[in-house]
């Protein structure tokens, strides 16, 4: 009796690799393809995982939260931080059709920037102008560049609410508490610069509400290998309405430029929040003073 054919998705033909590659992602560049030739199975994980995170083509199951538009907020500004002029633009490419405008890829960015630096908001402008420029091969621009108008995705209405109360300036922190007392002007103005990126007086008129940009930053610690400071964030994440599953989603748009360690890291932060809260809970239960019989 012969032997079963083999299911599209298992064949390694090195081709059928690549075909299914580019049916996920629209476009392929050529530097994979010498990849995909000599280790097809690398490669065809690569592709698989990546659908799967960043929702590509045929990729976007119903149990996942954050929406694509979110992811590319998160991915995008990390390619940039490596200074990755190559892949970036068709990223800013794939935003551009998604209907995402130049102001809220910059607002993610400058969250971004809090824990890698403001300079990758340079080679976010620059990944910009290659993105509109008619000689960038990768990708399909949208007729007439970047769009004019935002279209909605769902994360630009979450976390726009505290549950809690209490100041969230960077200065109220005991390490910036102890700068000031050496140089406050300095203190002053750079938390003035991380207050503002990521909404520490609350939601305005802006695009992103600070539990978006916690994603953002959540994710950006942990390419640093910040688990405690991740973790303190991801608190102010949850205090904003944001889910565990949201969180670990975020982290999870940032494997593909920094490495499978990353969900490492990130479920370690995960675990000590998570640790924290049920601490917090215990101490309030402590505090509550059990009574019995008649009050006199």
């Amino acid at each position: 009796m012969p032997a079963p054919a083999a299911k599209q998705q298992d064949d390694m033909n090195p081709e059928a690799v690549l075909a299914r590659a580019t049916a996920a992602r629209g476009d392929i560049f050529p530097e994979w393809k010498l990849v995909a030739h000599t280790a097809p199975q690398t490669y065809d994980l690569i592709n698989r995982t990546g659908s799967y995170l960043h929702q590509y083509h045929g990729q976007s199951p119903e149990e996942q939260q954050l929406s694509g538009q979110m992811r590319e907020l998160i991915a995008t500004p990390a390619l940039c931080a490596k200074a990755d002029l190559r892949h970036a633009p068709n990223h800013i490419r794939r935003m551009y059709r998604m209907g995402m405008t130049n102001q809220v890829i910059f607002e993610g960015a400058a969250a971004f920037a809090t824990v890698v630096g403001w300079s990758s908001l340079t080679y976010v402008s620059l990944a910009i102008a290659e993105a509109n420029s008619p000689d960038y091969p990768y990708g399909k621009l949208p007729e007439g560049g970047a769009p004019a108008k935002l279209t909605p995705f769902p994360e630009l209405a979450m976390g726009r609410k505290r549950r809690s109360s209490g100041s969230e300036t960077l200065l109220d922190t005991p390490e910036w508490r102890y700068a000031a007392r050496i140089d406050a002007e300095m203190a002053r103005r750079c938390a003035a610069f991380v207050d503002h990126c990521l909404l520490a007086g609350g939601a305005k008129d802006e695009l992103l509400g600070p539990g978006p940009l916690e994603l953002i930053v959540i994710a950006a610690l942990c390419t640093r290998g910040e688990v405690e400071l991740a973790a303190q964030h991801i608190r102010r994440a949850y205090d904003y309405g944001m889910t565990r599953r949201q969180v670990l989603e975020a982290i999870s748009c940032v494997f593909p430029m920094n490495g499978m360690i990353t969900s490492q890291l990130g479920l370690s932060a995960m675990r000590l929040a998570d640790a924290a809260s049920r601490e917090g809970k215990r101490g309030k239960g402590k505090g509550k003073r059990k009574t019995t019989g008649k009050r006199r």
